[in-house]
């Protein structure tokens, strides 16, 4: 997933005008894949547990992808100062992409458990 959001990412910034940096957009889409993966990891842990846990885990998975990516806005808007508009619309592309990737697995997750 990671190589096919770097790599529009390249052919964005070559073959457009817009000045956002190739760096930025690896850097940021390495911080959601971990965030990412972390979630996941902790939801598919839980699914393994009795039906109390299960429910823990997927609160936790989402709490913590939530905690998680508010701080990294936090840093990427307010320490780095990345507050051009073409910077911001990276972010939210990048935060939107790999939020329906994690999202799109815990439902599939849920749905084949529920049958």
């Amino acid at each position: 997933m990671n190589i096919v959001i770097d790599g529009t990412g390249f052919l964005l910034v070559t073959y457009s005008e817009i000045p956002v940096s190739f760096r930025s957009i690896l850097f940021l889409s390495f911080l959601f894949s971990i965030i990412a993966v972390i979630t996941i990891i902790i939801f598919l842990r839980g699914q393994k547990k009795d039906p109390e846990s299960q429910t823990l885990h997927s609160f936790v998975a989402i709490g913590l992808k939530f905690l998680l990516e508010m701080f990294l806005a936090l840093v990427w808007f307010i320490v780095a100062k990345k507050t051009s508009l073409p910077s911001v619309l990276i972010f939210f592309v990048l935060y939107l992409t790999l939020t329906l990737f994690s999202v799109s697995i815990i439902l599939k997750t849920l749905k084949s458990r529920s049958l």
